[in-house]
């Protein structure tokens, strides 16, 4: 199960503790806010793309979309997300439960700048029903991140 191997990764710092289990649906931006009690906005999302031959998660803020020339300039490719199957097959974890911790070796983790608006954050824990609040310092730690990147736009 997803959210044990993210358990087992986060034991590293010492805050598997610190993950929330719901009883409730956690899977889109808006169902994490409202299992959480928080802004939407202050919910981690991650997005899976696939670019040349490897897989990439980006974490941004829940009131964004990835903006596609900034994309492009970053990347040097149009954004392609991962299907269902890829995602579970080059990450490790499903839809709605895509977070930046206990993934597959070989997948590049970026953190986007709209993160940089909050104290805490909500990412997901490898479930559906899943999150933990983490301070951007403890999310850079925690995601193995290669740099900050600006792709997003806030709607």
């Amino acid at each position: 199960m997803s959210i044990e191997r993210v358990r087992g990764y986060l034991r590293k710092w010492n805050i598997e503790d610190k993950i929330l289990e719901f009883e409730v649906s956690s899977a889109t931006v808006e169902l994490a806010a409202k299992a959480v009690g928080c802004e939407p906005q202050r919910i981690a999302k991650t997005v899976a793309f696939k670019v040349s031959d490897k897989s990439v998660l980006i974490v941004t803020a829940g009131d964004t979309k990835i903006d596609n020339p900034k994309y492009k300039a970053k990347f040097g490719t149009k954004a392609k997300m991962l299907t269902r199957e890829e995602l579970l097959e080059t990450v490790g974890h499903d839809i709605g439960g895509v977070c930046p911790f206990g993934i597959n070796d070989g997948v590049e983790v970026y953190l986007d700048e709209s993160l940089k608006r909050f104290t805490t954050v909500f990412p997901a824990c490898g479930s559906a029903n899943s999150a933990i609040e983490l301070t951007i310092e403890e999310l850079e730690k925690c995601s193995n991140f290669i740099e900050w990147i600006d792709v997003c736009l806030i709607v």
